[in-house]
């Protein structure tokens, strides 16, 4: 708990020098060729920019990298591994099997923790694009990033984050609808199902989120919210064609409260209030900040009509992610200077408590980020290739 608090707040202090102004006064003086930039020269801001974001990159690959049995799948995700190198059935998708061939073949063995340290990279790089290009303010956004546990429940089911970080990458090509845009976010989530075939679901969500709602959309969403509590089987038949490898066990035949997912929906609903509070200024005439406000409505359905499918959790991330843009974006949008201060106040105490709630639950059976080990002060014991935990 300790070392990922401390990561949280070296990351956060390194985030807060990354300036997001996209000119200065120091760019100024080249406008004309003959100042510093004229010459080939990075502005000083930029390059402090690169040097934090890829420091922020370091740290965060790292940690995700050195990990040993950290995450309710790890040991589950080594045997998946060791079949698909075994040309063993699997359920897994080919994009996932492709690239875990491809890295055990490189290495010359079943090199699981390659595949680990590989989509680590890769889940930290593109959520830090998106934080970087998709948000107002980099700092604020990385600050709820790293707060609401988004970086750390990306040790679990390395495949869905990777198609997570993907789906959201692709929120900016909905902004603007276009021919060209519309078709770099079909290409793109069909290329994430290749790795998790459930982001096909944010095609239909995030097009609903991108229509522009009137009073009367709750009444629909009020209608599916029913109809979903009442037809448990045919939502769960649906469920588990996209979920095959939990048919047949313990997670269907477990009964779920709604109280499992308690702080989820208490940050929807914190922010659907900030929404509330600052809509004149952050969301009614911005397209992005009203899309995401719709998606974590939807999301709040979801989880009050569908608490009781084990499931329900990662179809709601698609839907949820999107307030490490949305928080950011609101505070930015405000000009007064006195209510902007209290926002971020208010973001701040909200998402340091989420974190120590999040810290508090780490351990627990379904998350089981904590405790933190490494293979580097770990001795692994081997059978047959694989690990056994």
């Amino acid at each position: 708990m300790v070392l990922y608090i401390l990561i949280a707040v070296i990351t956060v202090l390194l985030a807060l020098r990354v300036r997001t102004e996209e000119y200065t006064e120091y760019d100024k003086v080249s406008s004309d060729g003959c100042g510093v930039s004229g010459f080939g020269f990075i502005p000083r801001y930029r390059a402090v920019n690169s040097l934090m974001v890829f420091a922020i990159f370091v740290i965060l690959t790292l940690l995700a990298s050195l990990r040993l049995e950290v995450g309710n799948d790890y040991g589950t995700y080594v045997v998946t591994c060791h079949e698909i190198f075994q040309r063993g059935y699997v359920v897994t998708e080919p994009g996932f099997n492709f690239v875990v061939r491809v890295l055990y073949t490189l290495s010359g063995k079943e090199d699981y923790l390659l595949m680990f340290a590989v989509f680590g990279a890769a889940i930290v790089a593109i959520f830090l694009k998106v934080l970087l290009e998709q948000s107002d303010s980099f700092s604020i956004a990385f600050f709820v990033f790293m707060t609401m546990g988004f970086y750390y429940r990306s040790f679990n089911t390395v495949r869905y984050y990777f198609a997570l970080a993907i789906a959201t990458f692709a929120l900016r090509y909905l902004i603007k609808i276009d021919i060209q845009g519309m078709i770099k976010f079909f290409l793109l989530i069909l290329f994430a199902s290749l790795f998790h075939k459930s982001v096909l679901i944010v095609i239909p969500m995030y097009l609903i989120s991108r229509v522009q709602w009137k009073r009367w959309a709750l009444i629909p969403l009020t209608l599916f919210g029913a109809v979903a509590g009442l037809l448990h089987e045919q939502i769960m038949a649906i469920a588990l064609k996209l979920y095959p490898s939990y048919n047949n066990t313990v997670y269907i035949e477990e009964s779920h409260t709604i109280y499992e997912n308690a702080a989820p929906i208490l940050g929807c609903l914190f922010v659907i209030a900030l929404c509330a509070y600052c809509y004149r200024e952050a969301i009614a005439e911005r397209t992005d900040t009203r899309m995401y406000l719709n998606m974590n409505v939807m999301a709040v359905v979801l989880y009050l009509s569908c608490f009781w499918m084990p499931l329900v959790t990662r179809f709601a991330y698609y839907l949820t992610t999107c307030q490490v843009l949305l928080l950011p974006d609101i505070i930015c949008s405000i000009n007064n200077p006195d209510k902007k201060k209290r926002v971020t106040l208010l973001v701040v105490a909200f998402c340091l408590v989420y974190f120590a709630y999040f810290l508090y639950q780490a351990g627990n059976v379904g998350i089981r980020v904590l405790p933190y080990k490494s293979w580097l002060f770990y001795e692994r014991r081997w059978l047959n290739q694989t690990d056994t935990f």
